[in-house]
């Protein structure tokens, strides 16, 4: 397992690669220490591919991510993480909309914690979701975040 830690616009994000797949990217709080598990912290050609393509959507110069990525979760999670990619940039959905697109319209919860839960902050696009009202809803990175990314994607005012 390989780790990077990326300066980007919303703050420090952790970049980690396990066997050629990128596996987590998650905003550090902004005092967090590294955590220092044995894992190599360098830039790997899968990892500086990531820095490239992160750095060109925080430019406003990429809209689709064409990392390979794997993640685990549970089947709902997994469900949830696959609809999300596919809603386009700039675009929105709400809970309940992604809830409908999975077959489970009463799961609307269950879409917020599975989206609380995504291990590939940006390339699984859960900023993109909504509340049906039009109001941000939650973000685990702060709704602040939330509302400068839907911004950057001129899909907020």
């Amino acid at each position: 397992m390989t780790r990077y830690l990326y300066q980007s616009p919303i703050g420090t994000l952790e970049l980690v690669e396990n066997e050629s797949y990128i596996t987590q990217i998650r905003r550090l709080p902004q005092y967090a220490e590294h955590p220092k598990d044995g894992s190599d912290e360098r830039l790997t050609g899968v990892i500086a591919e990531a820095v490239m393509q992160l750095t060109e959507y925080f430019q406003g110069k990429r809209k689709v991510f064409t990392l390979p990525i794997r993640y685990s979760g549970t089947k709902f999670q997994e469900m949830v993480w696959s609809e999300l990619q596919k809603i386009p940039y700039g675009e929105t959905r709400s809970y309940a909309d992604i809830a409908r697109q999975i077959g489970q319209p009463k799961a609307v919860r269950a879409v917020g914690g599975a989206n609380h839960r995504n291990p590939l902050l940006l390339v699984v696009p859960c900023h993109r979701v909504i509340q049906t009202s039009g109001g941000l809803g939650g973000f685990g990175c702060g709704v602040e975040i939330k509302q400068f990314l839907l911004e950057l994607e001129q899909c907020y005012k």
